[in-house]
């Protein structure tokens, strides 16, 4: 069992690290000028010591902490406006962002529009629409992840599903990167052994998709490849015994690696995933396992001294990508992760129907091949099927 560290890093954002970095809390909030912040969490953890933990350390500094705890697995425009509301309403100055993926989205997401007078859809990340964010109307965000997965800590945008459209919409800001990080790996023990595995394998896509994304970017490169390794090391380890806290900080590290390295980009993974998850409510991190080895497969052609590269990295028995692809496979068995999108109520009209928007998804266009409705179809629909040829 590897013993966690403690201490902090300025890359790429203020971080502090290490068990029990949960009490510096008030300090990093006062350090922002924060003294009567609101706690943005979700409704599964609202009710945890952790959250109560993270209030009693606030109280006891003495801010004012306030509590929004409606935010839905899959966030949507409604969650965010109703924690504005709740902001307003209660004139805090500043945002936690505390919880999963989902809770930082949305944290992120209000501390973002808590001055701004335009809706949350008009800074969608397209074009140059992040300039007309009034930077003056934004607020700081103190973000603590619970899980292991996202990355979401160190990303300056938020997913938030448009209900009105099924589709899920990256809000994007480069100022919506968290001003200050807490990566505490005992908030993550209580965390169920299937949750931690899903989030886990989120991680892996988002360092594995960052590595092979086009394009020259050596330090993401070697951010996603180190980011693996961790992976490789701690995640079955973290599923096993939660309690192993070497683990735990080993996994939290390598999500936010993922999300620092995937700003050199994503792909098919994640262009699948979002629609998934905008029409079936399924777990992101979840669908990204699923689809993972089809992905790999599909990019076969153009990603082979990749493969190569990170076989060896990983020291992995063979070479290449069947030598990740056996990897990958025996690491979603072992924790049991199901094999086709059927585990998720996908069904062959889903391919069709969800085909176009996938191809258009933000992260389609840094896949390693392009994508295009026409491959995007039968990609889903082996997926569905199972159909691997390298099993």
């Amino acid at each position: 069992m590897s013993i966690p560290s403690s201490g902090t890093w300025n890359y790429p954002t203020p971080i502090r690290f290490g068990p029990g970095c949960l009490a510096q809390l008030p300090e990093a909030c006062r350090e922002l000028g924060m003294t009567q912040p609101i706690l943005v969490t979700d409704k599964g953890l609202a009710d945890l010591p952790i959250v109560a933990q993270a209030v009693e350390h606030c109280e006891g500094a003495g801010l004012g902490v306030g509590v929004f705890n409606g935010v839905n697995p899959n966030p949507n425009g409604r969650d965010v406006e109703e924690a504005v509301e709740a902001l307003r309403r209660g004139e805090h100055d500043g945002v936690i962002a505390f919880g999963g993926g989902s809770a930082l989205d949305v944290g992120k997401a209000v501390a973002l529009m808590a001055g701004q007078t335009r809706p949350l859809w008009a800074f969608e990340d397209a074009g140059d629409n992040w300039q007309r964010v009034d930077e003056a109307g934004m607020l700081p965000c103190v973000a603590v992840p619970t899980t292991s997965g996202t990355g979401s800590e160190v990303g300056r945008c938020s997913v938030i599903v448009n209900e009105a459209e099924k589709r899920k919409v990256i809000i994007f800001h480069a100022r919506m990167l968290p001003e200050r990080v807490l990566l505490d790996p005992e908030v993550t023990v209580g965390l169920p052994a299937q949750v931690t595995a899903a989030v886990g394998m989120d991680a892996l896509s988002h360092n594995l998709e960052a590595f092979c994304a086009p394009g020259y970017h050596p330090q993401a490169d070697g951010i996603a490849l180190e980011g693996m390794r961790l992976i490789q090391k701690a995640l079955v380890r973290a599923v096993e015994n939660g309690g192993d806290l070497g683990a735990r900080q080993d996994m939290l590290v390598a999500s936010m690696m993922g999300a620092t390295a995937f700003q050199k980009g994503l792909g098919a993974m994640h262009s699948m995933s979002h629609p998934i998850g905008a029409h079936l409510k399924a777990h992101h991190g979840l669908t990204n396992a699923i689809v993972m080895p089809y992905v790999l497969e599909f990019n076969a052609d153009v990603i082979g001294p990749r493969m190569d590269l990170l076989a060896r990295a990983l020291d992995l028995p063979g070479e290449g990508l069947s030598a990740v692809m056996a990897w990958v496979l025996e690491l979603r068995q072992r924790l049991q992760i199901p094999h086709t999108l059927e585990a998720l109520g996908f069904e062959p009209h889903h391919a069709s129907l969800l085909a176009g928007p996938a191809a258009q998804d933000p992260t389609a266009p840094t896949n390693p091949r392009p994508l295009t409705p026409e491959n995007m179809e039968p990609l889903f629909l082996r997926a569905l099927s199972g159909e691997l040829a390298q099993r």
